[in-house]
């Protein structure tokens, strides 16, 4: 099915519908502790996986109660370090912890099929995360960028109790499943992305969440797949609880790293 009247699937550069998802509903048990006193610092790797792992990284500056967590998802090929390099310093500036989990496989196991062995690792990552983070549940976020950000669209849809944020950044298309509570979304989207056509791919997606109901927050900038500085703390401050206002079109560097 394809999505807002996306065009068929093609690979490369192009982008997907809409696709509805059988055998696997995606859901998340992992839920953040009452009580728990945050005894995680610095950034280190989660030691969950051989080979491919993921990162936990705090704040420099850690408040005494509960923190805003982004679960931060990487793009095809990519990496714990790479996603969390392209936001550069804007989390721990936001006061935002992240949880930069690693696929599988090359990519998101619902990219290109049906929800699976990435969703039981991601389960395992917040429990770990959960047992020595204070987490505020209310600024639990979902997020990714590339392939990173259309699995967080489709994962942050079925555990919107989870997740009451989504932001997805140069999203390509939607993997529908059933939907569980209300989250919010923040999505970005460069007008010259020649990977994930913004009028094809972010625009669409939107758009769709915006008809089924929606809080949306989106955001167009000039440049390409990236995520320039000016998004990356606009994100972080929308995680950390500060609420952007009306939509706007956001200049920024079109510097950023690919992957």
């Amino acid at each position: 099915m394809l999505a807002g009247g996306a065009l068929a699937s093609v690979v490369g550069s192009a982008c997907r519908g809409t696709e509805a998802l059988e055998h696997n509903d995606g859901r998340i048990a992992a839920r953040p502790r009452t009580g728990t006193k945050t005894s995680a610092a610095g950034s280190h790797p989660l030691r969950l996986g051989d080979g491919r792992d993921g990162i936990l990284q705090m704040p420099a500056a850690i408040p005494t109660g509960p923190l805003p967590l982004l679960v931060l998802l990487h793009g095809a090929g990519g990496s714990a370090a790479g996603v969390l390099r392209r936001l550069g310093p804007a989390p721990g500036d936001a006061g935002v912890a992240v949880l930069a989990p690693e696929s599988r496989d090359t990519t998101w196991d619902a990219i290109g099929g049906v929800y699976g062995p990435d969703v039981v690792f991601l389960n395992r990552a917040l429990e770990r995360v959960f047992a020595s983070v204070d987490v505020d549940p209310e600024r639990l976020t979902l997020g990714g960028f590339s392939d990173g950000a259309t699995y967080a669209v489709g994962l942050g849809l079925i555990n919107g109790d989870l997740f009451r944020r989504v932001a997805a950044l140069s999203p390509g298309f939607i993997v529908d499943g059933s939907p569980h509570g209300k989250p919010r979304f923040f999505i970005s989207h460069g007008t010259a992305d020649t990977i994930l056509p913004i009028e094809r791919c972010g625009r669409v997606v939107a758009a769709v969440l915006k008809r089924r109901g929606y809080d949306v927050t989106f955001r167009e900038f000039d440049g390409g797949h990236e995520v320039p500085p000016a998004i990356a703390a606009e994100a972080m401050r929308w995680i950390a609880g500060s609420r952007p206002s009306a939509e706007h079109r956001v200049e920024a560097p079109r510097a950023g790293a690919r992957g």
